[in-house]
C-alpha cells in the first residue's frame, strides 16, 4: 500500500528546527529524479519544481522537515546535560525516555527527573514541566564535554513499528507529510502548472521556512501538508476528537492561523468525491501550519487549503498514523494537481 521502508528511514532520520541537514540530504537524494529542478534557499528550503504544461500560474506544496527536539544549554559539574525545546512537547511523556544528542559523536541519553519515592505528597499530583527533566549520559562531566556542546541539538531515539493499520514512530510529525510529499512527485505524470514542492524548515517554531519559500515563489494555489491531531480515543467527547484514524485524508477547514479558502476546500472536497478517495473535515482550533505562510506570503496571497494526516499521541514521544490515512492523502494530493486547471476559481 505504502512504501513503509522508505517512510522508516525519513521518520528515523535526525532534523530538528534549525538542524534539518541530515533529513535536507535525504530529501534531496529522493526528489532530484522525481523532478525537473530543485533548488536550495538560504534556510534551508529544499524546492523541487515539476514543470507544468502552462506556467501562467503557479503551485506550492509545503511539507515541513523538522522535528519537535531540544537543544542542549548546560552541562552540570556530574555531567548531567540541561536543555531548551525546539518545538512544544507534552512535558508528561518524557520521563525515562531515551534521546540521542547530536555532538562529535551521537550519544544515547536519558530523560531523568526525581523519582516518585522521593517526591513529596503535592509534587506527586503535579503536572511535570519540561524544566523538571535533564539528561543522563552515563559519563562524567570531562566525558560528556568531549563530544557534547552548547547548542547541540537533540532527537527522541525511536524507530518506526507497524501496529496492525497503524505506523508508530518519533516525528510522525511531519515526516509523514514529508513521504507523502515525496509520493505525490513520484506518482504525477503531467500537470497544467508548475508545481513547487517545498520541503520547509523551522515550522515548529513558527513557521519561518514556509514564509521564505512562499516569498520567494509567490505561488497562486497552495496546499498545506501536515499531521493534525486524532483524539479518537476512550472518553474522548464527539465534538473534540477533531479527526479519526481510518475515516480517511481530512480537509483542512480551518486551524488557528488559517482559514481555508472556501473555493479550495469545495474543490479539494469534489476532488476526493470524484477519485473516491476517503476524506473526512478537520477544524483545529490550536495550533497552525506552513499553510499560513503559504496562503498570506505572497502578494494578494493564494488560494490555499490543507492536507491534514490525522494522527494520535500527537507532540509526544512516538505518535500514530493510519497507512490508508496516507495513502489516501497521496492520491487527493496527486487529483488536485492534476485537476486544478478545471475547477472555476472566480468568486461567487
Amino acid at each position: 500500500m505504502i512504501n513503509v521502508n522508505l517512510l522508516s528511514k525519513i521518520c528515523e532520520t535526525p532534523g530538528t528546527s534549525g538542524f534539518e541537514q541530515k533529513i535536507r540530504s535525504l530529501v534531496i537524494d529522493e526528489v532530484t529524479p522525481l523532478v525537473d529542478e530543485v533548488t536550495l534557499d538560504n534556510m534551508g528550503n529544499v524546492t523541487a519544481l515539476k514543470r507544468g504544461k502552462s506556467s501562467d500560474k503557479k503551485v506550492m506544496l509545503g511539507a515541513h522537515m523538522d522535528e519537535i527536539g531540544f537543544i542542549v544549554t548546560h552541562i552540570d559539574d556530574q555531567g548531567f546535560v540541561r536543555f531548551h525545546t525546539l518545538g512544544g512537547f507534552d512535558p508528561k511523556t518524557l520521563t525515562a525516555q531515551r534521546v540521542i544528542i547530536h555532538g562529535k559523536k551521537d550519544l544515547i541519553g536519558v530523560m531523568g527527573s526525581k523519582p516518585i519515592h522521593v517526591m513529596k505528597p503535592e509534587e506527586r499530583t503535579k503536572a511535570p514541566k519540561t524544566t523538571d527533566f535533564f539528561i543522563d549520559l552515563g559519563m562524567s562531566k570531562e566525558e560528556v564535554e568531549k563530544y557534547v556542546s552548547v547548542g547541540n541539538p537533540i532527537t527522541r531515539e525511536r524507530e518506526l513499528i507497524e501496529m496492525g493499520d497503524c505506523v508508530n514512530c518519533k516525528s510522525i510529525d511531519n515526516r509523514v507529510s514529508v513521504f507523502i510529499l515525496i509520493e505525490t512527485l513520484r506518482n504525477l505524470k503531467e500537470v497544467p502548472y508548475d508545481v513547487y514542492a517545498v520541503f520547509t524548515v523551522q515550522e515548529e517554531v513558527g513557521i519561518r521556512g514556509a514564509n521564505v519559500a512562499a516569498l520567494n515563489i509567490q505561488p497562486d494555489f497552495g496546499f498545506g501538508i501536515d499531521t493534525t491531531i486524532a483524539f479518537d480515543v476512550p472518553g474522548a467527547p464527539a465534538h473534540e476528537k477533531i479527526t479519526e484514524l481510518g475515516k480517511g485524508t481530512a480537509i483542512k477547514v480551518m486551524d488557528a492561523s488559517t482559514i481555508c479558502d472556501y473555493r479550495m476546500v469545495d474543490y479539494m472536497r469534489k476532488t476526493a468525491d470524484k477519485h473516491n478517495i476517503k476524506w473526512q473535515n478537520e477544524i483545529l482550533t490550536a495550533g497552525g501550519t506552513d499553510t499560513a505562510g503559504i496562503q498570506r506570503m505572497t502578494p494578494g496571497g493564494s488560494i490555499a487549503g490543507a492536507v491534514s494526516i490525522p494522527t494520535r499521541h500527537i507532540h509526544q514521544v512516538i505518535e500514530t498514523a493510519n497507512k490508508e490515512d496516507i495513502k489516501a492523502s497521496i492520491d487527493l494530493l496527486v487529483g488536485c494537481l492534476n485537476d486544478i486547471d478545471t475547477y472555476d476559481w472566480s468568486f461567487k
